[in-house]
């Protein structure tokens, strides 16, 4: 069967993981975002908070730490590869949506991916981590860009690519068009795909 994982990437406050949710849930498949870092903490024996304080680190250089030595790599590097292992293993089981940790790039090599980017204007995701996230932070412009320069950090880190740049994904769509018609799309395409009925 084809297409049949889904990745999902998106800006803050893009609306992407309910996106990602209601897809899972419309095609009857798992769905991976948090639950990346519950298996990878069940894996490494190392904690939660631990391994989410970790991801939002990187270290100077991933493939020079992993070309020198494996035994010496930053925690960091440490949980981008045990998550990574995750992804592999979810992704072998059967179809699923996956929710960023650079899933995408994880799995470039299989045939069996679609990959997706969810991204929308400023202001709009201001506006939807405001109402919809209910972000109390002072600034929540900052708070929304903050979160975009981790996930970018993060992202152009681990992998080759440029976050958010729509030459990575089969599909980079604005959610200014509706999250019901993101969804439709997304799900057209992975039936298209051969995923699900």
């Amino acid at each position: 069967m084809a297409h049949t994982v889904l990745t999902i990437g998106r800006q803050f406050g893009s609306g992407g993981r309910i996106v990602a949710q209601r897809v899972a849930e419309a095609l009857h498949i798992p769905f991976y975002d948090k639950a990346v870092i519950d298996l990878a903490a069940k894996e490494t024996g190392l904690s939660e908070e631990f391994i989410r304080q970790a991801e939002q680190k990187k270290t100077s250089s991933f493939l020079y730490n992993l070309y020198m030595s494996t035994q010496n790599l930053p925690v960091s590097d440490q949980v981008f590869i045990a998550e990574s292992d995750v992804i592999r293993k979810v992704a072998a089981q059967g179809p699923c949506v996956i929710v960023g940790r650079c899933a995408d790039y994880v799995l470039r090599n299989q045939e069996d991916v679609l990959n997706v980017f969810i991204h929308a204007p400023l202001d709009e995701r201001i506006f939807r981590a405001k109402e919809e996230y209910h972000v109390d932070a002072p600034d929540v412009r900052s708070y929304v860009l903050k979160h975009d320069k981790s996930r970018a950090a993060y992202y152009e880190h681990f992998s080759d690519r440029v976050w958010g740049k729509a030459q990575n994904y089969h599909l980079a769509v604005s959610s200014t068009i509706g999250l019901d018609n993101v969804v439709d799309l997304i799900l057209t395409l992975a039936r298209e795909r051969g995923l699900g009925a």
